[in-house]
């Protein structure tokens, strides 16, 4: 938060495995997981203000995804073809890490600037975070949602979501660790912007009991 130069390579890497997700809902919207795409809750064209805010309006050109992201993408395309729905995982702990942690980050970085905080208030660079409607709704929502479908499948597939759901943090943290300049608290820090709040044991506990009970 305290430099910009870390900040927009956070947002860099991080974009990329939101816009497959939020791709991935459109390819599946004939499907139950189409329930978890709530209305409010994509971030894809966010990210892409805030980049072009740090960037510059041309930052697409010449630009490729760093290694560590495109071996991401690859098992997000390997498990959509082997099967769609173990895309949840990463589709609910990303986008409630977002919610949650996003909201943390932008006080932080309104303090930074020595605004005070108001959720209409639009913070340049942190777009990212700014939601337009109540994220506590958005939150039950996706929750609810989740419920739902996990009351359709079978027992192997919540399996393979829980031990999906361990993946996204492995590589969650491989990405983050390849941002140049990043420290460890810095890559903390970013990380926690990502799945702030889902990398405690009581969480992925909550899941299990969720998908299995």
């Amino acid at each position: 938060m305290s430099e910009d130069r870390v900040w927009a390579e956070g947002l860099l890497i991080f974009y990329e495995i939101f816009k497959y997700l939020e791709e991935a809902l459109d390819r599946l919207s004939h499907t139950l997981i189409s329930d978890l795409d709530i209305p409010g809750m994509r971030r894809k064209e966010a990210f892409e203000k805030d980049l072009a805010f740090y960037l510059g309006s041309n930052w697409k050109d010449g630009y490729k995804p760093r290694e560590s992201v495109c071996q991401y993408l690859k098992h997000l395309e390997k498990i959509e073809q082997e099967n769609p729905y173990y895309l949840m995982s990463y589709i609910y702990h990303l986008y409630m890490g977002l919610l949650s942690g996003g909201q943390i980050l932008r006080r932080k970085k309104v303090l930074l600037q020595k605004f005070s905080f108001s959720r209409k208030d639009s913070v340049e660079g942190m777009a990212v975070t700014e939601i337009d409607t109540s994220v506590s709704r958005l939150k039950r929502e996706m929750t609810e949602a989740m419920n739902r479908i996990a009351e359709e499948l079978d027992e192997e597939t919540k399996q393979r979501l829980l031990d999906e759901s361990k993946m996204v943090f492995i590589l969650n943290n491989s990405i983050v660790h390849s941002v140049e300049g990043a420290g460890s608290v810095v890559a903390m820090k970013i990380l926690k912007f990502a799945s702030y709040g889902v990398l405690s044991a009581l969480l992925f506990v909550y899941i299990k009991r969720m998908l299995v009970g």
